[in-house]
């Protein structure tokens, strides 16, 4: 899968923007807050729907064109996905609700046809890594949740839509656990809920079960050779509603213990998760909220048993990384039978010297690389020479003039 064309309009610091892309790594340069990463940000929103750099999509909307009370953003991307050419439209609309209040709302258009979201998600597919992603790591839970289920939505189809049905009816369970803890009622009215969180949350934490397991093999082997054998990485699967019992007298598996949860069936997680809902159903009127399920899931990552969250020194939380991101690219190509767009923003800049080497070399595998830099001496001469190099500024895109490569 490559980029053929990429097209801005009213997004970030761009007004217009148009480059057609070609099938090899592209070098963006220029200074600071010139819009190199913007220009990945784009792409990515058109593989995920959503920006690493903000939650609050009404910010993707040029600030200019914003103070209108109508205001459009586009991204339009023309690709190549196995033998068949595609255009995927992006529109943000932003529009003024009462007196000063704004919302947006996504329309998205797959070879001309207006789709959900749900649908289109995973058509195209990007692999991103910034620097600021080592809060996967270092962060909280939720961070690590929204890794996996961007992955996921990305390759596994369904993916999204069922976390949007899981979410919508936790929701209202919620809600609804609230209502009876402050007013009392009969409390049968949850098992409308715990039906539709039950099922649609099975097959939500079997999807991840899998796709833990699968991406640990990978990202294991990568770190293994990123640090010469030195560290053993582990990716530790803590589902809150954990389908696999723990051991008697145990409240809870340890990190270093090896768990294994692959011989379970949607239908087992599904018996399982409704009778543990059941069983808590008191305790969670009493504090008026959902406490089990996948949106409590947690991952961690150890290296020779150390939690690196908590212990973890920067140069291993950038291997680790590193590791899981080349892992990603891999897995993504395994489930979907195409390389996605790989997105690198100042990366070289984070790592040492082997580590850009072993990056670098990594890229010869893949279709298509972006990468953003404000130093091109980073990279070994035959790679500059060998890479299409564009240079961004205020906005603007140009194909970098022979001789400017300092």
């Amino acid at each position: 899968m490559f980029l053929t064309h990429l097209s801005l309009t009213n997004f970030r610091s761009f007004a217009r923007l148009d480059m057609d892309i070609p099938r090899r790594v592209v070098l963006l340069t220029g200074s600071n807050a010139q819009g190199k990463t913007s220009v990945l940000e784009a792409v990515y929103f058109l593989a995920a729907f959503t920006s690493f750099q903000t939650h609050a999509d009404r910010q993707l909307v040029n600030f200019l064109e914003a103070k209108k009370e109508l205001a459009v953003g586009r991204l339009v991307a023309e690709y190549t996905r196995g033998p068949a050419k595609h255009r995927l439209e992006v529109r943000l609309v932003l529009e003024a609700v009462g007196a000063t209040g704004q919302r947006l709302r996504k329309e998205i258009l797959l070879d001309g046809i207006k789709r959900p979201l749900t649908e289109v998600i995973g058509h195209f597919n990007a692999v991103i890594f910034v620097p600021q992603m080592t809060q996967i790591i270092e962060g909280g839970p939720e961070e690590r949740r929204r890794y996996l289920n961007l992955a996921l939505a990305q390759t596994v189809p369904g993916y999204a839509h069922l976390l949007s049905e899981y979410g919508q009816a936790l929701t209202q369970r919620n809600a609804l656990l609230k209502l009876l803890a402050e007013r009392g009622g009969d409390q049968s009215q949850l098992d409308f809920w715990d039906e539709t969180m039950t099922r649609t949350g099975a097959t939500i934490i079997l999807r991840r079960i899998e796709a833990v397991h699968e991406i640990e093999k990978l990202a294991a082997r990568i770190h293994r050779d990123l640090t010469h054998g030195a560290e053993v990485l582990r990716i530790h699967y803590q589902p809150a509603y954990d389908p696999l019992p723990p051991p008697d007298g145990q409240i809870a598996m340890p990190l270093k213990t090896t768990v294994q949860r692959n011989g379970f069936t949607e239908d087992d997680i599904h018996q399982g998760f409704a009778e543990a809902l059941k069983d808590n159903r008191a305790e969670e009127i009493r504090r008026g909220v959902t406490v089990l399920g996948p949106h409590r899931d947690e991952l961690r990552f150890l290296a020779n048993g150390i939690d690196l969250s908590d212990f973890g020194s920067r140069g291993q939380v950038r291997t680790t990384l590193l590791a899981l991101k080349l892992a990603e690219i891999e897995w993504m190509k395994s489930r979907t039978g195409q390389w996605p767009v790989l997105l690198l923003d100042e990366v070289l800049a984070e790592l040492d010297t082997q580590r850009r080497l072993d990056l670098l070399a990594y890229l010869d595998k893949i279709e298509q690389a972006i990468m953003t830099t404000t130093d091109l001496k980073l990279f070994s001469p035959d790679f500059v020479e060998k890479a299409e190099k564009w240079e961004v500024s205020s906005g603007m895109v140009k194909v970098r003039e022979a001789g400017k490569e300092g």
